[in-house]
């Protein structure tokens, strides 16, 4: 059920929902080697959060600590050679250095 490799899906550190005032009001974006490649809202999403939540309780249990990924606005492709990521939202913002050498 997932796109699964080493190195997939690096996370930041959390934040606590009820420090969210909206979650599906959320700004977000993406930079590589400091060049702005995605930049969206959760309000962009086709289903709000707590009806993703809903339909994938449906066929999974659920539990704390379990995530659900969604599809991502346009813009990342192949990532290549050393590559410094920075996914800032507007309650964080996480640096990640990858490679895929």
């Amino acid at each position: 059920m997932s796109k699964g490799f080493d190195g997939a899906a690096p996370l930041g550190r959390f934040i606590p929902v009820d420090s969210v005032r909206d979650v599906n009001n959320i700004g977000f974006r993406l930079e590589i080697n400091d060049n702005v490649v995605q930049q969206g809202n959760t309000s962009d999403m086709i289903f709000s959060v707590d009806e993703i939540i809903a339909y994938v309780s449906g066929f999974f249990t659920l539990k704390t600590g379990d995530l659900i990924f969604t599809g991502t606005p346009s813009g990342v492709g192949p990532l290549k050679g050393m590559i410094i990521l920075l996914l800032t939202s507007e309650m964080s913002r996480s640096l990640m250095l990858l490679s895929n050498n």
